[in-house]
């Protein structure tokens, strides 16, 4: 072994390395605000010009579900349907949201499957 060179980790990996562990628990605080954050949030998604509204929290939690007078009069197969699609544009606006958050937290960070 050459004089200086230890086991392969100069002073510049040491930083990267102390570095990336910096970032790690930047990373994991923000995890836990938006965590918090995503419990609190409302999300409604909604079918045929609301007459159905599914309101889910940030982390897809069911929170409520308003099913219009309107909506009753249709029967059950349709209000069945009306509540499927309500659910799905509810879900599917919640995902879209975490994900955005997401990139937020982690955006230039260049953090592999993220």
């Amino acid at each position: 072994m050459t004089k200086g060179q230890g086991f392969g980790f100069g002073m510049g990996k040491m930083k990267e390395l102390a570095d990336a562990f910096k970032k790690a628990q930047q990373v994991q605080e923000g995890a836990r605000k938006l965590q918090e954050e995503l419990e609190q949030m409302e999300i409604e998604g909604q079918a045929r010009g609301g007459m159905v509204k599914v309101t889910l929290s940030g982390n897809q939690e069911p929170r409520s579900v308003a099913i219009s007078p309107e909506a009753l009069n249709e029967g059950a197969e349709v209000l069945s349907d009306l509540v499927t699609t309500a659910m799905r544009d509810a879900y599917a606006k919640s995902t879209e949201t975490m994900r955005q958050r997401m990139e937020e937290l982690t955006g230039g960070l260049n953090l592999p499957g993220l």
